[in-house]
């Protein structure tokens, strides 16, 4: 039988400084988690399929990494945190009475393509804030999503911040029907001008409707954006959703953070639990979102205790890839005292490492090797 020596396609190995450097910016991470007050929380690496499936609106069950336990039972292999940790919120905490703030680290799983260069196992840290609705929730997670890029070390990135009930508003109002809604989320989300346009002529929409769809795709900037959503609906719910967004950049401003946020009414996320604001976190040197997060008030009735819950999670990987190519340096601790010795000072050589590493140095002992 040939021995394998390389790593399936879509994972890798990490090791040496590039581990050391990991490990690292996840300290930093888990320090503004804990300064914010949340609290750690593991979560098992697999599931039941019922916690991932159609039904939550997470990862497409074809991109699911799925198998069988001895009694029948379909398992998946976890691909996002925000099920999970909601599941185990709903098992053990009472979000309907209490705000419960968590956090967590570890990998996720997804069977996509590769065809892109995506990694099919990551590394996410993120929080999950259950049982508060309110916009102060939503401007704290911004803020602590632009405090933990600045603790990597970032000095230039920018957070997008969108809002899926102006979409869900307006699209309510269409009437179309699902395999429409479907073609017409994803061209948005591409930002497919011409492609809405020939989709909403084919539609039969009502005028205005038509041109909140067709304008989309182009609303993007900074908050005077927000003004021109305003404008082009009279739309009661879709214009909660903006004055919530006024609301929530006017508290980013007591934080001082006003600066790192845009707007993008185009966004619109694949995970189909997000409700209210959704965001992403993008810099230099990397295409792919370093922060993902965003509101989803309806994905804790699936688990059996509905709350009102927001959230992100940080992709590691991809962030310890910005600061690279920026060349910003992770710090890592990892100066390591070599101390030799003979094989008969050997009792000397142990004593001496022991004292050190109780004073917190780092000590390798090398037995020196004898002169054949």
């Amino acid at each position: 039988m040939q021995r394998i020596f390389h790593t399936p396609e879509g994972v890798r190995d990490i090791y040496n400084g590039e581990c050391s450097q990991k490990r690292a910016l996840q300290e930093k991470l888990h320090h503004v988690f804990h300064q914010y007050g949340y609290q750690d929380i593991e979560t098992p690496t697999f599931e039941f399929f019922e916690v991932f499936s159609r039904e939550v609106g997470t990862i497409p069950s074809r991109e699911l990494y799925k198998f069988f336990d001895r009694e029948g039972n379909t398992l998946v292999l976890r691909p996002d945190f925000t099920p999970s940790v909601s599941r185990a919120c709903a098992t053990y905490f009472s979000p309907e009475s209490e705000v419960v703030s968590l956090c967590y680290t570890g990998n996720t799983f997804i069977n996509n393509s590769s065809f892109r260069g995506r990694l099919k196992e990551s590394t996410q840290m993120g929080v999950e804030r259950i049982g508060d609705n309110s916009p102060e929730a939503d401007a704290e997670i911004l803020a602590m999503t632009v405090e933990c890029l600045l603790a990597a070390g970032l000095k230039d990135f920018q957070v997008s911040v969108g809002q899926v009930d102006y979409f869900k508003s307006i699209l309510a109002q269409a009437g179309m029907n699902e395999e429409a809604q479907e073609e017409l989320r994803a061209l948005i989300s591409q930002k497919n001008y011409f492609g809405v346009e020939e989709l909403v002529q084919g539609q039969n929409l009502d005028p205005s409707v038509a041109q909140v769809f067709s304008q989309l795709p182009q609303m993007f900037g900074s908050a005077e954006v927000l003004e021109k959503a305003r404008a082009l609906t009279d739309n009661e719910n879709a214009l909660a959703a903006v004055a919530r967004l006024e609301e929530i950049y006017e508290i980013l401003k007591v934080y001082g953070y006003e600066k790192y946020v845009t707007f993008d009414f185009a966004m619109l996320s694949k995970y189909h639990y997000y409700t209210g604001i959704i965001f992403q976190a993008y810099t230099y040197g990397t295409g792919e979102p370093l922060v993902k997060g965003g509101r989803y008030n309806e994905l804790m009735k699936h688990f059996g205790k509905p709350a009102a819950s927001i959230g992100f999670a940080i992709v590691v990987d991809n962030l310890l890839l910005a600061l690279s190519r920026q060349k910003i340096d992770v710090p890592a601790k990892d100066d390591v005292m070599i101390l030799t010795y003979k094989k008969e000072n050997r009792a000397q050589a142990v004593a001496q490492a022991q004292k050190l590493r109780a004073e917190g140095k780092s000590v390798a002992l090398r037995l020196e090797k004898e002169d054949a």
